[in-house]
């Protein structure tokens, strides 16, 4: 039996699975995706680009056979791809599931993007291609430490959320206030993310500290035995330098100061656990911050079939509450 919602009647529902990486979100969701005859809309901003696929953990072409899986591929390494580009081709997805009658069904561990696509986006200016260009040359010319000097100037409060070293966003609140002549800080403390453009259900993986550490360095071990650094330097004699956002993700910045002699293997492999660690513990942070989330711990050794039921039978509950509000919200098909 599978689950179809009738959009045109109902509260537009939509069911988010996210959690850090390595926790096993993506096989939950092949499960998941498959009971309710949908597909996966990935939440996940280095599965965006093209050619970056063992070191980004991208699903296998088998598993894409079995449930269709969207948002990946979407530019090549050195094109530019921010949340709100993210935020319009989801929603383009999400609006084409609710007219066949599917269940828009987002996976991921990319905290913003899921933040904007539930809650609303911050109406700033769209970036242009100018301004950042002279943004980039004043990074150049007085390094990160005046880049982020200079937001300090213009808008400390947007400053002291921010890392110096966080270049991107440091750039994207700068551009902001040369585009607008507003405050990032104000539009954001205006907007506070409080649209609900959706009914959503937000459904949490979450294992042991330890248990997730593991997985983590099992997972870099196999990526590293099966070609994520052939990958790295196929990506690097194409032109894809090592300056790219896209190139400074985890796994490629450590790989490509290898291959720049920078670094012995054993380091690249210390490194790259330890960064993926902490980068893991950011994004619990992150989501545990944010409202409505529905933990679901997963024991050690118990298998995924066992963990999607679980998850599938709370998605029914939800849709079936759905219903309940407002009928016909959901409809079931044999």
């Amino acid at each position: 039996m599978t689950m179809r919602v009738e959009s045109a009647h109902c509260h537009r529902p939509l069911v988010v699975l996210l959690g850090p990486t390595a926790v096993g979100k993506s096989r939950v969701a092949i499960q998941v995706a498959k009971h309710f005859d949908t597909e996966i809309l990935t939440a996940d901003s280095r599965q965006v680009y093209r050619g970056m696929d063992i070191g980004t953990d991208k699903p296998t072409a088998e598993d894409q056979q079995v449930v269709p899986h969207r948002l990946l591929d979407l530019v090549n390494p050195d094109e530019a791809f921010n949340t709100g580009w993210y935020r319009r081709t989801v929603l383009e997805h999400i609006e084409r599931l609710y007219a066949a009658g599917g269940l828009p069904f987002v996976v991921g561990g990319t905290g913003l993007y899921i933040r904007t696509l539930v809650r609303g986006l911050c109406p700033a200016p769209q970036g242009d291609l100018v301004v950042r260009a002279d943004l980039k040359k004043l990074r150049e010319q007085d390094g990160r430490t005046g880049l982020y000097g200079e937001l300090m100037r213009v808008d400390p409060a947007a400053a002291a959320r921010l890392h110096p070293n966080d270049e991107s966003k440091v750039m994207r609140a700068l551009e902001v206030y040369r585009l607008s002549g507003r405050l990032m800080s104000e539009m954001q403390a205006e907007h506070q993310f409080q649209e609900a453009p959706f009914s959503s259900l937000l459904i949490g993986l979450q294992r042991p500290k330890e248990v997730l550490y593991r997985r983590i360095d099992e997972r870099i071990d196999w990526q590293l035995a099966h070609g994520m650094i052939e990958e790295t330097r196929s990506l690097l004699d194409r032109g894809y330098g090592r300056e790219l956002g896209s190139m400074k993700g985890l796994g490629y910045r450590h790989i490509g100061a290898y291959l720049a002699n920078e670094c012995d293997h054993a380091e690249l492999v210390r490194q790259f656990k330890r960064d993926t660690r902490r980068f893991a513990k950011r994004q619990m942070t992150w989501f545990r911050k944010e409202p409505g989330v529905e933990w679901f711990s997963i024991d050690e050794g118990e298998p995924f079939e066992q963990v999607g039921r679980r998850v599938i039978t709370r998605i029914e509950q939800f849709l079936q509450g759905q219903k309940s509000q407002q009928q016909p919200a959901v409809s079931q098909a044999w």
